[in-house]
């Protein structure tokens, strides 16, 4: 087949198989960018709750999984306090099978899988001397990830440059099994970071959701200050989540939108 005629075929693809969605409400903070998506969000939380319980496996294995209860019951206490306040910017997001759990390590770290699968490392917590506030930071941006589905628009962007390059192939998703698609998220949760403008939105839709929990969110910069300053190579979180000065800065500028919302709760 001629590449022109393929080009036009995969181009056919891509806008039939791509939607344009809106995954969350703009909430005080403003976030309202629309998504193309060329996955199902039914099939990245299948593989993402795949992902989670493998990790979970491992920990269990290797007697690290919530063996520290003091952290455990903190971390439960700080989240228990932000899931219901995701339902400003998803009203499905406070049923989600929500999943909390601390893992015994030394990597500086924390995430948010698809549909709500959190875990959060002990190094987080002692490394850094983290306050409730600063953990409520972290693990409210790892939360809006999931909420903005960012997980599913990295997978399906990297399906579109696929069919981009290749000029064949179906790039839906359809084709993809929940191993895969488990072993893709893990990717994008561990190894590769996020774009910018993703990291962006995190910070600011985490800043609304501290803050309604009733978190000051003026530590999320003592939080990211704190980051900084950590020796050595950096800590893992960082890996994954670029900081900087123009971070911090961009904080500083949206957290007037969401002292409001704090006081409110704490007065």
């Amino acid at each position: 087949m001629h590449i022109r005629t393929l080009l036009i075929a995969a181009v056919a693809i891509l806008a039939t198989g791509c939607q344009t969605v809106q995954t969350t409400q703009p909430g005080a903070i403003g976030v309202a960018r629309k998504q193309m998506m060329l996955v199902s969000a039914q099939d990245i939380d299948a593989g993402a709750k795949v992902a989670y319980d493998q990790e979970l496996q491992k920990a269990r294995a290797g007697g690290v999984l919530n063996r520290d209860q003091k952290a455990y019951q903190r971390i439960q206490t700080i989240a228990r306090r932000l899931i219901p306040q995701t339902g400003v910017f998803r009203a499905d997001a406070p049923r989600w099978q929500w999943e909390v759990n601390v893992e015994t390590s030394a990597d500086v770290n924390a995430y948010c899988m698809p549909g709500g699968k959190i875990m959060v490392y002990t190094g987080l917590i002692d490394q850094l001397e983290a306050t409730d506030a600063e953990l409520a930071a972290v693990i409210g941006h790892e939360i809006a990830h999931a909420l903005r589905e960012h997980s599913r628009e990295r997978i399906s962007r990297a399906y579109a440059e696929q069919l981009a390059l290749a000029g064949l192939a179906v790039a839906t998703g359809a084709g993809q099994s929940t191993l895969e698609l488990a072993s893709q998220i893990s990717a994008v949760t561990f190894t590769l970071p996020h774009s910018r403008e993703q990291e962006a939105e995190a910070d600011r839709i985490g800043l609304e959701l501290m803050a309604r929990a009733g978190y000051d969110p003026n530590a999320a910069v003592t939080l990211w200050r704190k980051m900084a300053k950590l020796g050595g190579g950096g800590p893992e979180f960082l890996s994954t989540h670029p900081s900087g000065e123009s971070r911090i800065r961009d904080l500083e500028t949206n957290i007037p939108r969401v002292l409001p919302l704090y006081r409110a709760v704490v007065q």
